[in-house]
């Protein structure tokens, strides 16, 4: 069965109008639906723990803070987007005390409803709306004009218009400009779940790990393993991610294609298929769900933090530091919403008012509208240029011919603008 998609034109941010919306935290998630809907014209206020480090940073972003109690007591709509295993707490401890009829409370990650970790009140909205990216990459596309794909589920429509206000919602975060995906709590969550653990941390983290190790037990440079197995990474996921895996296969060699179909089943047996079976099933039945929540309530992250400081202290993550080092053009932060945004503002400061709006819609449109007003002030000064000089002595005809010619070689030559120093 087809997803159903919905998109700019199924959204409207009118059915934001007068409502008070909070975002409780100021994380990867949290900084991005807060800045994001400032910028859409949405009241929106931040809900944060007493002594947060946040605090300052979001009202040096011009954000309202509050503390949970009161951000939740004055908001109509409550995004909870804190780590999973704090929702629980949070909630129980600042927001269901001030919910009354006819709020609703949001999440961008189902875990804690699926697992009944949070029940709320009969009388108020549970719905989500879940951006498919890291926020700071969801905060630099709405800056672009564009956005990232989200997922949109309603758990309880106690006021008849959750699913509108929560697309609502979707528009003024970006989402709803590349589309937002229809589904349920518990679908969204199994499946992310599933995606982590057996393919995207778990299973390519345990895959590369294991290919260096096996290379540098029979005798290879630590370096070649490194680049072989780790380094290179990115460069077939990046064109998986632009065409899929049969461009990916179209792009690399003819021998690395042939290997990739002999050898890769080789490595992803079916013993392999069937544990990722059993990963699906604890996902499900809600047995990895109560072994994190028990790590955090009982052994208070002692496993995970051992765990987490023997993958930190591994031999590749130490060869990956020495080499990276040697290669300047891996920056953190390259792509980040804070290099979007002085490109944004170099824009406004050199483009005027005009352009300002564009930059806002688009980035490509800001250019546009930029070419456009160099073109136009080229054409009017060559005009007089020629006007007079010898060249006006030509034929009507050839002048005419020679300006416009000129005018349109001025736009394609006209220099791009450089990115502004931070």
């Amino acid at each position: 069965m087809a997803a159903t998609i919905y998109y700019d034109k199924d959204a409207d941010l009118a059915k934001l109008e007068g409502k008070k919306v909070a975002v409780i935290g100021y994380g990867s998630q949290g900084h991005a639906h807060s800045l994001n809907l400032k910028d859409s014209g949405i009241d929106v206020r931040v809900g944060l723990a007493e002594g947060s480090k946040s605090k300052a940073k979001a009202e040096a972003r011009g954000l309202r803070v509050l503390s949970v109690a009161n951000a939740a007591k004055e908001a109509d709509i409550i995004m909870i987007v804190v780590p999973d295993e704090l929702q629980s707490t949070v909630y129980k401890e600042s927001i269901e005390p001030n919910l009354k009829e006819g709020d609703m409370i949001m999440f961008a990650h189902g875990f804690n409803i699926h697992y009944q970790f949070i029940d709320a009140p009969a009388g108020v909205d549970v719905s989500m709306i879940a951006p498919k990216s890291p926020g700071h990459r969801l905060r630099e596309l709405y800056l672009e004009g564009t956005g990232v794909p989200g997922l949109l589920a309603v758990h309880r429509d106690a006021s008849g218009e959750a699913k509108e206000k929560a697309l609502a919602y979707g528009k003024a975060i970006g989402c709803t400009k590349a589309g937002v995906i229809e589904t349920t709590f518990a679908e969204e969550t199994e499946t992310d779940l599933f995606g982590e653990q057996a393919v995207l941390c778990g299973g390519i983290s345990a895959l590369i790990q294991a290919g260096f190790e096996t290379l540098v037990e029979a005798g290879y440079q630590p370096e070649m393993a490194f680049f072989e197995c780790l380094h290179e990474t990115k460069l077939i996921v990046d064109l998986m991610y632009e065409g899929g895996l049969k461009y990916m296969r179209y792009s690399v060699s003819n021998t690395a294609e042939f290997g990739d179909y002999t050898s890769g089943p080789r490595v992803i047996d079916a013993r392999v298929k069937e544990s990722m079976r059993k990963i699906l099933t604890d996902v499900r039945e809600g047995t990895f769900a109560h072994m994190w929540m028990d790590e955090n309530r009982v052994h208070h992250q002692e496993n995970f933090k051992a765990m987490r400081a023997a993958a930190t202290n591994h031999q590749i993550e130490v060869v990956g530091d020495q080499l990276r080092a040697m290669m300047p053009f891996i920056k953190k932060g390259n792509t980040t919403s804070e290099r979007s945004e002085r490109w944004q503002r170099w824009q406004a400061r050199v483009s005027g008012s005009s352009i300002r709006h564009c930059a806002m819609a688009s980035s490509r449109r800001a250019r546009r509208c930029r070419l456009r007003r160099s073109w136009r002030s080229r054409r009017r000064s060559r005009i007089s240029v020629w006007t007079s000089s010898k060249r006006a002595s030509r034929s009507p005809r050839r002048a005419t011919w020679s300006r416009s010619r000129r005018s349109r070689d001025s736009v394609r030559t006209s220099p791009s603008p450089r990115w502004p120093a931070a």
